[in-house]
């Protein structure tokens, strides 16, 4: 009998890639303690790289941090990226160097949360083929904290305003899982702990269907802004019953034709020094290797 497959677990919906968390700090040097030399990711070499500005690699996924005050996202931002020892290790390193910010680190049984100076937090994870699909380095997922009792209807706004796939999970903290990308979401988790205000904080999808969306965003004046050609933006989610406000975010939405749609992002190994160097072993693989791909 021919083998059976889920053809439905492949599907994406309209957005095919999660690319950007976008932060503005005010101290690139404390930034690139964190990020770089703590948690070992990569400045991108060949945009943003004044001191404005820096972009840092992770798999094929980004951090955005601008020049500004500290906005820190109400929620946190999780991360696959291999060798926790390691990982640790480089969080000791730059610890004495980021005393009196908001810095820290502490071990869970599945992932090392790490803050950064001033206070976004972000969730480490080993890979793990059966929960993040075939990432070794990248963002599988951003995870917002919602009001109580908003999490069925967000659920509900994706699907029908952006043609994004997502599902509600309910118990103690019920979630709203929305599909951004191959093995890449959005959630939404009810907490009824207290939320600052919004700041301004955002995130960047790339979506199929660019012109419908933008539609129906527009015709319930959700728009927030025109930015280009290839890109707009909303913040605003939203019952689609009334209209009641659900929660904000603001959203980067880009086309598929946008010009930095999938940019090739060097990503390096920090394993590697100028003692340990060993020529061919400078690049990171994002992705498991072909002994991983298929065992049938």
């Amino acid at each position: 009998m021919p083998q059976q497959f889920d053809r439905a677990a492949e599907d994406l919906g309209n957005s095919i890639h999660f690319e950007h968390v976008n932060v503005t700090i005010p101290d690139q040097r404390l930034a690139t303690l964190f990020y770089i030399a703590g948690l070992g990711l990569t400045r991108d070499p060949y945009l943003m790289v004044s001191d404005t500005n820096m972009w840092v690699n992770v798999g094929r996924s980004q951090f955005h941090l601008p020049d500004g005050a500290p906005q820190v996202l109400r929620g946190h931002t999780g991360i696959v990226i291999s060798g926790r020892a390691a990982l640790l290790a480089r969080l000791a390193s730059v610890a004495k160097k980021l005393e009196g910010t908001s810095f820290a680190f502490t071990e869970h049984n599945d992932h090392v949360e790490a803050i950064c100076p001033w206070g976004n937090r972000v969730r480490c994870y080993e890979p793990d083929a059966a929960r993040f699909g075939r990432i070794t380095l990248g963002i599988p997922y951003v995870e917002f904290d919602v009001p109580v009792g908003t999490a069925k209807a967000i659920c509900a706004f994706y699907p029908a305003i952006m043609g994004m796939q997502a599902e509600f999970l309910n118990g103690d903290n019920a979630v709203a899982r929305v599909k951004a990308g191959k093995d890449q979401y959005l959630q939404f988790r009810e907490t009824d702990r207290a939320r600052p205000e919004f700041d301004g904080h955002h995130v960047q999808i790339y979506i199929t269907d660019f012109s419908g969306p933008y539609r129906r965003l527009r015709e319930r004046g959700l728009i927030s802004q025109e930015d280009n050609q290839y890109q707009y933006r909303f913040r605003d989610i939203v019952d689609l019953d009334g209209g009641r406000h659900l929660f904000t975010v603001e959203h980067e939405v880009r086309s598929a034709t946008h010009p930095m749609f999938m940019r090739p992002l060097v990503n390096r190994d920090p394993a590697e020094t100028n003692r340990t160097y060993a020529p061919g072993h400078e690049q990171w693989p994002y992705a498991m290797g072909p002994d991983e791909y298929d065992r049938r």
